[in-house]
Order: structure tokens, then sequence, then C-alpha cells
């Protein structure tokens, strides 16, 4: 690795150390938020009330110093709360822009699948281009930009499910989980200032840098075609009726690469890819109602295609393989 992204890599570390002084015991998921943004991509944190999402968010936004903006998703909450709207200035004659939440560089949208369809359409253009469009004029949010949504797996009383066109632009979908008995004891023992007092590591800057440096670490052709592979192992699966878009490749494609700097490489493993797949690729697919019936779950379809799929080596051999019905 070169000194440049020597530099990346350690500032990436920083960034996931100084997280977790703030949120107990989740490394990992500290690490596969920044991966994320890292990646250019948006992050869905599907969890229990609890267990520190809102608290990741913000402790993230603090440590690499970006401006940070939390909207909560209710079912009258406006297209306009989120993007902005024009208001006539009388004394200058014009429409002036006012910026909604949606103009930060971090956005939790917070019970995401509380808000009317029409609401949630409004963050289409936002998570995909980047930019919001208010009377046929294009604003361009700031870099880095990375929406955060949270949703309740469990209550569905008063929630709006997602459209698949909204699912498919988050780059993954984690969960948090319950902290271990020990690492309970630490968080009740946590002061509101202990918890505020995440350090600045970086800026948004840095974080375009590391993006930029995530950018030159190689693919190998080999482990490209494993990711069609995989991918078009999803479209192909029976449990499955639609399977994962060219959208989920490109983000694991992406990801790899970004987890290939974090662990300090310059090149991606397959391992890289066979750790982030179930994170990417899980929640874009729908599964045939029969299936769900016989308890299979979008995870156990990505397991069982990441065990038959062939794992390509250097020589450009492969390995395991065994065909998925």
């Amino acid at each position: 690795m070169d000194q440049e992204s020597i530099r990346c890599r350690e500032q990436m570390h920083s960034i996931v150390r100084a997280v977790g002084t703030a949120v107990i015991g989740k490394e990992r998921e500290i690490a596969l938020v920044l991966l994320a943004l890292i990646g250019g991509g948006h992050v869905l944190l599907e969890d229990v009330p609890g267990v520190g999402k809102t608290g990741l968010v913000s402790a993230l936004s603090r440590a690499v110093s970006c401006d940070f903006k939390r909207i909560q998703f209710t079912p009258d909450i406006m297209p306009s709360d989120i993007t902005g709207f024009s208001v006539y200035n009388q004394k200058t004659g014009e429409f002036e822009f006012r910026p909604g939440a949606a103009m930060s560089n971090f956005v939790l949208a917070d019970e995401i699948n509380r808000a009317s369809a029409k609401a949630q359409a409004s963050l289409l253009e936002v998570m995909e281009e980047k930019q919001v469009t208010i009377d046929g004029k294009t604003h361009i949010l700031p870099e880095p930009f990375m929406v955060l949504a949270t949703q309740n797996p469990l209550d569905n009383l008063g929630t709006y499910p997602l459209p698949e066109a909204q699912i498919d632009r988050f780059q993954m979908k984690l969960s948090l989980g319950y902290p271990s008995y020990e690492q309970e004891l630490r968080i009740m023992a946590m002061t509101e200032e202990e918890k505020a007092e995440v350090p600045v590591v970086a800026d948004g800057a840095d974080i375009l840098a590391v993006r930029k440096a995530s950018e030159r670490v190689r693919v190998d052709d080999s482990l490209q075609n494993y990711i069609a592979d995989l991918v078009t192992a999803t479209r192909n699966h029976r449990c499955v009726s639609l399977g994962v878009s060219p959208r989920g490749s490109i983000a694991l494609y992406r990801l790899s690469r970004a987890r290939a700097l974090y662990e300090e490489r310059d090149y991606v493993l397959p391992d890289d890819i066979k750790f982030l797949a179930p994170f990417v690729l899980a929640h874009r697919l729908i599964l045939r109602p029969e299936a769900k019936l016989d308890g299979v779950t979008a995870q156990t379809v990505i397991q069982e295609i990441l065990d038959a799929t062939p794992i390509p080596f250097p020589n450009g051999e492969r390995h395991g393989r065994r065909q998925v019905k």
C-alpha cells in the first residue's frame, strides 16, 4: 500500500474507535456503516427501539465533524419538510429556496416506514442522484452525503411498507442487536457527558480522500465474475420471485474495495465479498409466498448461494461448485 492509502486506512480505524466511545460493543456495525459512507451509499437500520440506532448516527456525524439532521417520520410529514420549498420574497420579487432536512451530510430518517408513500418517494431522488429538484431548479446536496434510516421490524400499526425502489437504494441493511451482559453494565454506567464526548478525528474532506483511496483498490476479474455469479444466482433461485438488481452488484463491488482498504490491503479477497454479501444482497430479495410459508428467509437464501457458488482463486480455478435450484 502507498502512504496515502495507509493514512486513509488509519483514518478509518480512528473513526471506528471514536464512534465506539459512545456506542458500546458494536465495532462491526460501526465499521459497516463507515464502509457504506466510504462507498457513497445509504444504510437501513432495522431493529427494536432502544438499541442505539440514533446514537450511532449522531456519534458518527460528530466523529467526522459533519452536519447532521434528523427527520422524525410521521404520517403527516410532507415532502417539502424533507427536500425544501420555495418562498416568495416580496422585497426582491423573487422566489427563494428554503432547504429541507435533506440538505445535510448525514440525514437520519427515523422510523421511515411511518411516513406516507408520497413522503417516502421524495427520498428517491435524494438517495440516488444526491440532489433535490424544487420548481424545476436542481440543488446539489453536500458531500459526503448519507441517509441512515431506521425502522422497527415488529410494530406494523401505522406503518407503510417501503417500496422496492426505495429499499434497493439502501446499500446495506443492518441490525444492531442487544448488547452482551458486560456491555449492558457499561452502557448503564455511562453518563450523558460521556456519550456526547465523541472525539473529532476527521472531516468531510478526509472521507472523500478515503473514498478516492478505496477506488484504487484492485478487484481481480475473477472476483468481478464472482460478484456477478452471486447476483445472477439470486435471480434464478427457486425461492425468489425478484432477485438482486445491478445496483446491488455495484454496491457489493464498491463495498468490497472499502473493506479491503479497512483490512489493510490494496486488493480485494473473496472473503471480503462473502462477508458483505448478506448485508448488501439479502434485503433486495423478494421471496415467493410459498417459500415464506416454509420458513425460508432472505438470509438463508443468500447463505445457500454463497455455499454453492464457486470461489475464485488467483490461478483462475474455481472451488466448491454446486448447483443451486
